[in-house]
């Protein structure tokens, strides 16, 4: 178990959820407003692997994906481990778990149960006035809004208190996700 959860985790704050529902967006405007961000890990995974020509794509080998962005996401958990003051993590090491059994049918959840982050999880929901497809996310919307119901049982299932992020302009999901930190 990770020994020092309460004292460094609750200051690693994951935002999570649909795919094209403006976590990236509002991860910007947390650190506009000074907070430490960790950008998503499956978007570092595919410009890597684009540019080495690599096959660990979502679209050609989703299992190889899913391990590199596991890999990340346990580095960039070690690296906000020694950060100070609050992180935000655009996706967690729970997300490419959940990935990976998704690709493979085979337990991951369990093997990360103990890499824990802020007991508080923000995730936003699916938006589809907002939802584009772009080079790196070629999946459709009902693709998304299934991925975001995985990421929601991931969640609870690690027992993390999900936070639904309403559907607002950016300033004030921000504000939101900020108070209710505050409120805890």
């Amino acid at each position: 178990m990770d020994t020092e959860h309460d004292s460094r985790t609750t200051r690693l704050v994951v935002v999570s959820g649909c795919s094209g529902g403006g976590k990236s967006t509002l991860l910007a405007e947390l650190e506009r407003r000074g907070s430490g961000i960790v950008e998503e890990p499956g978007r570092r995974v595919i410009a890597r692997e684009r540019m080495n020509k690599g096959r660990a794509l979502p679209w050609i080998d989703l299992a190889a994906f899913a391990r590199k962005a596991l890999d990340m996401a346990r580095r960039d958990r070690t690296w906000a481990m020694r950060a100070s003051g609050l992180v935000f993590f655009d996706r967690s090491l729970v997300d490419a778990a959940a990935a990976l059994e998704h690709a493979t049918g085979k337990p991951a959840l369990t093997h990360i149960a103990d890499e824990r982050y802020n007991g508080r999880v923000f995730l936003v929901p699916p938006w589809r006035e907002i939802y584009e497809h772009d080079a790196d996310r070629r999946h459709g919307f009902d693709e998304a809004v299934a991925e975001f119901e995985r990421l929601q049982h991931a969640y609870r299932a690690l027992g993390y208190d999900i936070v639904i992020v309403p559907r607002m302009p950016v300033a004030e999901r921000a504000d939101f996700v900020r108070g209710r930190l505050l409120a805890n």
